[in-house]
C-alpha cells in the first residue's frame, strides 16, 4: 500500500471513527483501524467488537492499493503534531512484522502495523430484513430527546437502549429509566409493516456525535441482531440489544384531568434554584399547585436549610401537593424543546405526563412520563 494524503483531512476521518474504540478492547487487533484502500479510496474501519463505524476518504495520489491494520492511539497522536501537508504512507516488510513508512518534506517516521485478516469482518444482515429511510435531522432530534433517559441496569439490559417502534403511519423512539419515561413520535420513515428494535445507548451517542455534521439521509437497515446506519460516507454497524421491550403504551395515563400550564424556561429555572436546598440523598422538590399559582419548594432539615419560589402559571384543576426528584424534572426540562408546556396530573400518587402546551396538530411530538416521589413529612 502506498498513497499520499493531506494530514489535516486523514486526521478528521480518523477521529470520526476512533471514537468506537474502546481504552481495554476484548482483542488486541480492535486497538487499530483497518485501512483498505481500492480505486482511489481509503476505507477507514475502527470497531469494540459490538459497534463498527467506517468512513471514506477519497485519495487522488494512489501509488499501490491493499490494505493493513494500524495502530490507532499512536497514528492520531502523530497527526495532532502536524500541520496540515501532505503526508505519504507507504508499508513495508509485508511478512509476519509489517511496518508503515510515513514520509513528509523534511522528515519520516516508522510505526508498525498488522495483518489485515486479523481484523474481524464486520456482521451481515439476513435476508429477512427491515429498511426505512429517516432523514439526519431527525434522526439526531430523536437521539437528543430520548437518550438521556436510557436506563443503566444490568438485569434488563432492554432498558440501556433507545427503542424504535416502527409502524407504517409514524415512527417512535422511546427511553425510560423507570422513574421517568420519554417519547418523540414523527410521521414518516415508516415500513410496510410494523417492526422495532432496540439500540444500545452507545451507538446511539456515536451517531449523535457525528450526524450533526450530516444533511442527507439516513438509510436504517436492521434484522433481529444487527443494524446498518449508511449515510454520507459513513457506515456504523452495531449488534442491537435483544428482548422484549415492555409494552410502554399501557403506562401512559389517559385521564390526568388537573392540567398545568406553564412557561418551561420559568419552572426549569426555579428548580434549580430552590433544588439547591434539597436535601443531598433525596433530591426531592415540591410543586404546591392552586389557581394561577405553583410554589416549588426544597427543604433539608438536618441542615435547616430551604427555599421555595412562587411562580404564576395556568392551573386548571384540584388543589394539590406533589413531589418528584429534582434531577429527573430538571432533565425533562433541559431536553424538552417547548416554549410553554403542559403537565397533566391525576393525583401525587400517580406519573405525571409533561406535553407541549400548543394544541395545534404536528408531525413531530414529545412527551414524558415522570413518576412521582412521596413527599417526607
Amino acid at each position: 500500500m502506498e498513497f499520499t494524503v493531506s494530514s489535516s483531512e486523514l486526521l478528521r476521518g480518523l477521529m470520526s471513527v476512533s471514537r468506537v474504540i474502546v481504552s481495554k478492547p476484548s482483542l488486541a487487533i480492535l486497538e487499530d483501524f483497518l485501512f483498505v484502500l481500492k480505486e482511489n479510496v481509503l476505507t477507514v474501519t475502527a470497531s469494540d467488537g459490538e459497534t463498527t463505524l467506517k468512513t471514506c476518504l477519497p485519495i487522488e495520489q494512489v501509488a499501490e492499493e491493499g490494505e493493513i491494520a494500524v495502530p490507532a492511539k499512536l497514528l492520531t497522536d502523530s497527526l495532532k503534531e502536524f500541520p496540515d501537508l501532505p503526508l505519504t504512507f507507504l508499508t513495508t516488510n509485508k511478512g509476519e512484522n509489517p511496518m508503515m513508512d510515513i514520509t513528509w518534506a523534511n522528515g519520516a517516521s516508522k510505526i508498525p502495523c498488522f495483518p489485515a485478516q486479523d481484523f474481524p469482518e464486520l456482521p451481515s444482515i439476513s435476508d429477512i430484513s427491515e429498511s426505512l429511510t429517516i432523514s439526519a435531522a431527525t434522526l439526531l432530534d430523536g437521539i437528543n430527546y430520548t437518550i438521556y433517559a436510557t436506563a443503566e441496569e444490568e438485569l434488563r439490559p432492554v432498558m440501556n437502549g433507545i427503542f424504535f417502534d416502527i409502524d407504517t403511519d409514524s415512527t417512535t423512539f422511546v427511553a425510560s429509566d423507570a422513574h421517568k419515561l420519554v417519547c418523540f413520535s414523527f410521521k414518516g420513515a415508516v415500513v410496510s409493516q410494523k417492526s422495532s428494535f432496540i439500540l444500545h445507548k452507545k451507538p446511539a451517542s456515536i451517531l449523535k456525535g457525528i450526524l450533526t455534521k450530516s444533511t442527507g439521509d439516513v438509510i436504517i437497515k436492521f434484522d433481529n441482531k444487527n443494524a446498518y446506519f449508511t449515510f454520507d460516507e459513513n457506515i456504523l454497524v452495531c449488534r442491537l440489544i435483544e428482548g422484549n421491550y415492555p409494552a410502554y403504551k399501557t403506562v401512559i395515563p389517559k385521564n390526568n384531568n388537573n392540567k398545568l400550564t406553564i412557561a418551561r424556561t420559568d419552572l426549569l429555572n426555579v428548580a434549580k434554584r430552590v433544588a439547591v436546598c434539597s436535601n443531598q440523598a433525596a433530591n426531592q422538590i415540591k410543586l404546591e399547585l392552586s389557581e394561577n399559582m405553583a410554589i416549588v419548594s426544597a427543604e433539608d432539615l438536618s441542615f435547616s436549610i430551604s427555599a421555595h419560589e412562587q411562580l404564576p402559571c395556568q392551573y386548571d384543576g384540584d388543589p394539590m401537593v406533589i413531589g418528584f426528584k429534582a434531577p429527573f424534572l430538571i432533565e425533562i426540562l433541559n431536553n424538552i424543546p417547548y416554549q410553554d408546556i403542559c403537565i397533566e396530573l391525576s393525583d401525587p400518587g400517580r406519573a405525571v405526563l409533561i406535553v407541549s402546551a400548543d394544541t395545534e396538530p404536528n408531525d413531530e411530538e414529545i412527551y414524558a412520563l415522570l413518576m412521582p416521589v412521596l413527599i417526607n413529612s
